[in-house]
């Protein structure tokens, strides 16, 4: 998977976060549980993007880097 690969992911998981907020029944509850799986795909895929960008950057080879777990990607602070 390549950073153009990510990032299309990235937007398909944005687009469906979107869908599920704006169809929600009622309105203003979205799926929940879908909505936290969605958030947390995306942070992988965030995560994914940022070491491809900081390997290459250190002249390491950027396909070696590989997804984490949603539970040490959750655990990050900003």
């Amino acid at each position: 998977m390549d950073n153009q690969d990510i990032l299309e992911r990235i937007k398909a998981l944005v687009e469906e976060e979107h869908s599920l907020r704006e169809d929600a029944a009622p309105p203003g509850a979205p799926d929940v549980l879908r909505l936290q799986q969605l958030e947390e795909q995306l942070d992988q895929c965030w995560d994914l993007l940022r070491q491809r960008r900081a390997k290459k950057d250190y002249g390491e080879n950027p396909d070696e880097a590989e997804v984490r777990p949603a539970s040490e990607v959750e655990g990050y602070q900003s």
